[in-house]
């Protein structure tokens, strides 16, 4: 969401992003705390009537969508439409059903949270330690039943969520006061800082805008596996006959000169035995790399890639200005300066500030905030940031990148256009 608004924006409006995480705060803790001392002034079933309408529109948009837009759309009303109903009944048979849900979720976020601190050992690992921590406390508080025997579930759970959230908030907020004029505004992003941390060049009046392609060669597309590994295989790795670890590739391009391609100079051993331990972030996995001229280059020597996402409207300085300096360095590391990463960083920096020349930026990002597209891209950042750009996250992540700066038209506003189209015949 910042993203889309871009630095210029968001630096101008830091107070009041700061003054909303603080409300929210309060909000927060005042609804845990009604909801944990037994004598609710908001009742549990409220938090439903809140739910139940955003699962509506979610699936009536997905009827009017396709491709993977219409089924993301679907998921997230069903989801919120199951967890509304169970809210709305309100008994001890539901709210104990929500405390398995609420409990178990962050029980695992906090477990892969930690796993993946001490195994990438990626930038500011050890507040990811404490973070997975907070959440597993929180998943003990939530799964047992004192002190109110499930009965404030619901308002614990909203409270909790809405305090994190909010943290989240006044920390951006006071990253954003302190961000360096002319930074890109990934910059503050959590272990982005050894990936492209410099300032854009002098924006002109009139941006340049064109069109990139997000190349992939997934590792399905490279190693054969069984239907049930598919979902790991996708987004960490897959494992030839041989025992040979496959990780995929990303590359980008723009023509007619830009092409981000990243290898390693020296092919690196991707056996079982070692891929734990050149998983971490850490100096010492460091490799000389090397850059792919061109797509054909690239093709001709390998394959086609198996999928590319065509995004339009990219701001060519902004893209320039990135592959610029992060070209000057050809250091590889396979978790945090990979051919993903580069990709993923290059996506951000070509579509930083994309709603600034819309007619009203911040009603384009508020009416984006209900696109499951925005949630999903944000959650494949959280999960990249704390483990690793993988080809598989890229391509989910341009797609739903694609799906926000570049929507496409809608089943009821296709048919919108063919009636008036008829009626103005």
């Amino acid at each position: 969401m910042l993203l889309l608004l871009g630095r210029d924006i968001i630096q101008h409006h830091w107070k009041k992003l700061f003054a909303i995480g603080l409300i929210w705060f309060i909000a927060g803790l005042a609804i845990f705390i009604d909801a944990i001392d037994g004598h609710t002034l908001i009742p549990s079933y409220a938090f439903g009537y809140f739910l139940l309408p955003e699962a509506v529109v979610s699936v009536i948009a997905a009827f009017g969508s396709y491709g993977t837009a219409k089924q993301m759309r679907l998921f997230q009303g069903i989801l919120l439409f199951i967890i509304a109903i169970l809210i709305l009944m309100s008994s001890y048979a539901t709210n104990f059903i929500l405390a398995m849900i609420f409990g178990i979720s962050f029980l695992i976020d906090g477990g892969v949270r930690i796993g993946s601190a001490i195994v990438v050992r990626y930038a500011r690992w050890r507040t990811g330690i404490i973070a997975g921590l907070v959440e597993i406390v929180l998943a003990i508080f939530v799964l047992q039943p004192w002190p109110t025997w499930y009965e404030g579930t619901v308002g614990c759970n909203v409270g909790a969520v809405m305090m994190m959230a909010s943290v989240g908030v006044i920390s951006i907020a006071v990253r954003i006061r302190r961000l360096k004029p002319g930074a890109s505004i990934t910059s503050m992003f959590k272990g982005e800082q050894c990936l492209f941390n410099g300032a854009f060049e002098e924006e002109t009046a009139q941006t340049e805008r064109g069109e990139v392609i997000v190349h992939v060669w997934t590792p399905t597309g490279n190693a054969t596996t069984p239907l049930r590994q598919r979902a790991i295989n996708r987004y960490i790795a897959a494992v030839d006959a041989q025992g040979v670890i496959s990780t995929g590739h990303a590359a980008l391009e723009m023509q007619p000169d830009i092409y981000i391609s990243h290898y390693p100079a020296v092919e690196i051993d991707r056996s079982p035995d070692e891929f734990g331990r050149i998983l971490r972030a850490t100096v010492d996995n460091d490799v000389p790399g090397r850059f792919l001229s061109s797509y054909r280059e690239e093709a001709d020597g390998w394959c086609e890639s198996t999928v590319k996402v065509r995004l339009v409207g990219a701001d060519v300085q902004k893209l320039r200005s990135y592959w610029k300096r992060y070209s000057q360095d050809t250091t590889y590391n396979l978790t945090n300066r990979n051919c993903s990463s580069s990709v993923a960083h290059a996506l951000d920096a070509a579509f930083e500030g994309g709603f600034r020349e819309r007619r009203w930026p911040l009603l384009s990002v508020l009416g984006a905030i209900s696109y499951p597209e925005l949630w999903a891209a944000g959650l494949m950042r959280q999960r990249a940031e704390t483990m690793a750009w993988t080809p598989g996250l890229v391509l989910d992540y341009a797609r739903a990148l694609s799906a926000l700066v570049n929507p496409p038209a809608s089943t009821w506003r296709r048919l919108f256009r063919l009636k008036s189209a008829e009626i103005n015949k």
